[in-house]
């Protein structure tokens, strides 16, 4: 059986909430011309993302909606109704405790809504990390997760979604081109090289292929598709956000950890793909997880006495010294 599915990489606009939903609206459309039925979208794609952090609480507040009731996932579980499609859209949820979120509102055709709070956020001192994972069944027959961006980057993650029954994983983010302390991770693009696209596209597409972007991902992306067994929808921010450069880079890899379709123009971009979903049964990750031994595990789950909160471990600029149990 195949299903097919899209990821999307765009240019949001911080703040602008109109134009951003008039994007996915768009490419909602077009992917359900082409047949799409699950369809990713980017890591706060609505609100806009980096320069959330130099914003107070209030102004926080004032972007942010309640989810299911708020009027972004209503409009974006019209799309999924209309087309047919599961959608999923980044926003910063207002929980009814009054917490805020970095959310993922995944909206299924039969009005159904799914929520992924970011386990590891690091945005603002006013963004709350969620604390569970979220798996759910779809109308097609498969389970699909969601992890957002740093979730993806802790191996654990990505295993405890698995055993949740993942077939596909949604993977929305806002990387590449991020000022990094680690000397051989990404690095920063100079914005004048996007600001230059349409007159030197193949500058800019050099650094989305090279070692801030494409090359980056390479290194470890592949590898939590094919080690869990599941297909995995890499969704991302494209272009200038508060100094930064997103590399795009959307693509579409296989259970086997093969990419099977991509992108890195340095444009808005819809990616799609035909996921061969009978490879699923035999993947390597899925009979190695039947390998595991659990009971030599528990340390995994033991306080090594140098954990820090996810906004600390983001920017902190200590190294990290091991300690031996």
């Amino acid at each position: 059986m195949m299903l097919r599915c899209g990821t999307v990489q765009f240019h949001h606009k911080a703040d602008d909430k109109s134009y951003n939903m008039s994007v996915v609206e768009r490419f909602s459309r077009e992917a359900a011309d082409q047949g799409v039925k699950i369809l990713a979208f980017p890591e706060m794609c609505l609100t806009g993302y980096w320069h959330v952090r130099n914003l107070g609480r209030e102004r926080l507040e004032e972007l942010a909606e309640p989810v299911p009731s708020g009027p972004s996932t209503r409009a974006v579980l019209e799309l999924a109704a209309q087309f047919d499609m599961a959608i999923g859209v980044g926003l910063i949820e207002r929980a009814d405790d009054g917490r805020l979120f970095n959310t993922y509102v995944v909206c299924l055709p039969d009005g159904q809504v799914h929520r992924h709070r970011k386990l590891h956020a690091f945005e603002s001192d006013h963004i709350a990390s969620g604390d569970s994972y979220t798996v759910f069944d779809t109308p097609w027959g498969v389970k699909v997760g969601v992890l957002i961006c740093w979730d993806n980057n802790l191996v654990e993650n990505a295993r405890a979604t698995a055993l949740l029954g993942a077939d596909v994983v949604m993977a929305p983010h806002q990387t590449g081109g991020c000022h990094s302390r680690s000397p051989q991770a990404m690095g920063l693009i100079d914005p004048a090289l996007w600001d230059n696209r349409h007159r030197d596209p193949e500058a800019i597409e050099a650094e989305f292929r090279g070692p801030k972007g494409r090359e980056w991902l390479l290194r470890w992306l592949p590898a939590r598709a094919h080690d869990n067994g599941y297909f995995l929808l890499f969704s991302n921010g494209v272009g200038e956000d508060d100094g930064e450069v997103r590399t795009g880079n959307a693509m579409i890899i296989d259970c086997y950890g093969r990419i099977i379709a991509e992108t890195w123009k340095a444009q808005d971009a819809l990616v799609v793909a035909d996921l061969d979903l009978s490879l699923l049964p035999l993947a390597t990750g899925r009979r190695w997880i039947r390998g595991r031994r659990p009971e030599l595990y528990g340390l995994l789950t033991q306080p090594q006495g140098h954990e820090l909160a996810p906004r600390q471990a983001r920017f902190s600029e200590a190294p990290v010294v091991k300690k031996a149990l």
